[in-house]
């Protein structure tokens, strides 16, 4: 019998144990080492950020440089984690923006210390600003509620009919609402 540590593939994996093993109940799963690259849905996961985000922060923070693969796919080392990490608290926890977490690693020589103040009153109010652009607004119907439908007086197209109408001055409402 091999032990465990000729078992783990270097840098990488760690393999589950061969059947007829002591650690044969363990469940059948692989995980990475700390050090190992993280594919773009790792990182979104580990950090509860979406990937359109990471992707998005790529573009404003020039030290997070993923390692591209053919077809454009990401893999992340452990620093670019451990920043993207730091970013996300810094946005979202403390209530900087994202001009602010660009100054920051500006002022830190493309690092970020472990030491940051908390944001001014000016800067949380421009987070503040910033998130309230990010969001979609929030729509109202202007247009009244279709009247009620009795199957027994109406007939299928004039059911229709009254579907249709209603389903219109929605449109309508939510076009006279656009810029």
């Amino acid at each position: 019998m091999t032990s465990g540590a000729e078992r783990r593939l270097p840098g990488a994996l760690e393999m589950p144990a061969p059947p007829g093993t002591a650690d044969d109940a363990a469940p059948l799963r692989l995980r990475k080492s700390a050090g190992a690259f993280r594919t773009i849905s790792e990182v979104a996961d580990e950090l509860h950020i979406p990937q359109h985000v990471l992707r998005f922060w790529e573009t404003k923070f020039p030290q997070v440089k993923p390692l591209k693969r053919g077809g454009g796919r990401r893999y992340y080392r452990p620093d670019d984690i451990s920043l993207l990490r730091r970013v996300s608290d810094l946005l979202y926890i403390q209530g900087y923006t994202i001009k602010g977490v660009q100054r920051l690693l500006r002022e830190g020589g493309g690092r970020l210390a472990d030491d940051i103040p908390p944001p001014t009153e000016a800067e949380r109010a421009a987070a503040e600003a910033e998130r309230a652009l990010a969001e979609p607004p929030q729509l109202t119907f202007l247009a009244p509620e279709p009247p009620p439908i009795h199957p027994r007086r109406q007939t299928e197209a004039e059911r229709l009919r009254t579907v249709l109408t209603h389903a219109l001055s929605e449109l309508e409402a939510i076009r006279a609402m656009l810029p």
